[in-house]
């Protein structure tokens, strides 16, 4: 394990979703470093196998440790309910995915025991974010619902079209007819409709950010390893940004969400890895 305190923070996802989870990595640890992946060449990965999702998430973490990380932040659902635990046995580097934190708060938040939880088809479909809300509270109902559509109409841009909105409401209404009083955003892409998602669900249910609880659980994992940069040198660039394919789209996408001037994107062969 690197121990380094100056060390980056590794954080990959299957495309530009991601970007979230390093957003409020940014704004609640702001003296670490990182180095970001989003494999945008391959993206999505919730309607792969967990074969592949597993393959390709070795690749990202196997390109990350030749850029030294000090711990890893699996910034994708998919591949945090399909790789995580494989990885976790077969690296020395502490690592975190995005499922457990956003999980373990929705258990501690619902009042009626209803949670509903939407993301894409891998998703809701690897049964995961169940199987963790019941280790707290084996009553609790998950309603889950893949919102496939969702990804592709925030990677246009279009977060508060017409289309957008009817779209989510066409996947939210289920779930409120079923009355949970606690919903999941099970997929990164889903804080950037927050907004949107708080209009639809109304007031009365309570949004559950697993991109913040990551940042949170990101926090305590650095303390315990003893790894938390307490004061990084000053640099003019302290984030790092990679893709493997469409630097200048993905460019523009970060600089759009991100706290920061996202000033290079580089494009790299993620298959050599």
């Amino acid at each position: 394990m690197n121990q380094n305190k100056q060390a980056p923070i590794g954080v990959f996802d299957s495309g530009v979703g991601g970007l979230t989870v390093a957003r409020e990595i940014m704004r609640n640890l702001p003296s670490e470093r990182i180095v970001y992946f989003g494999d945008t060449a391959r993206v999505p990965y919730g309607s792969k196998s967990k074969e592949i999702v597993l393959k390709y998430s070795r690749q990202i973490v196997r390109f990350l440790q030749t850029q030294e990380v000090k711990a890893i932040v699996v910034a994708c659902n998919t591949a945090s309910a399909m790789a995580l635990e494989t990885i976790r046995e077969e690296i020395d580097i502490p690592i975190i995915g995005v499922v457990k934190p956003g999980a373990k708060v929705a258990a501690r938040t619902t009042r009626n025991k209803k949670i509903g939880l939407i993301g894409t088809r891998g998703t809701v479909n690897s049964e995961l974010y169940p199987a963790i809300i019941h280790e707290y509270d084996p009553r609790i109902q998950v309603i889950g619902q893949a919102c496939p559509l969702l990804v592709p109409l925030v990677e246009e841009g279009w977060l508060k079209d017409e289309v957008t909105v009817e779209v989510t409401k066409r996947y939210l209404d289920p779930l409120l007819e079923q009355g949970v009083d606690t919903l999941i955003l099970g997929c990164t892409h889903y804080p950037l409709l927050r907004s949107l998602m708080r209009q639809v669900a109304g007031e009365s249910v309570t949004l559950v950010n697993p991109a913040y609880e990551t940042a949170r659980a990101l926090r305590e994992l650095l303390k315990e390893h003893g790894i938390e940069n307490d004061g990084h040198e000053e640099e003019e660039f302290p984030y790092r940004f990679y893709v493997s394919d469409a630097e200048e789209r993905f460019q523009e996408f970060a600089g759009s969400i991100l706290p920061y001037d996202v000033r290079m994107t580089k494009q790299i062969n993620i298959e050599e890895y």
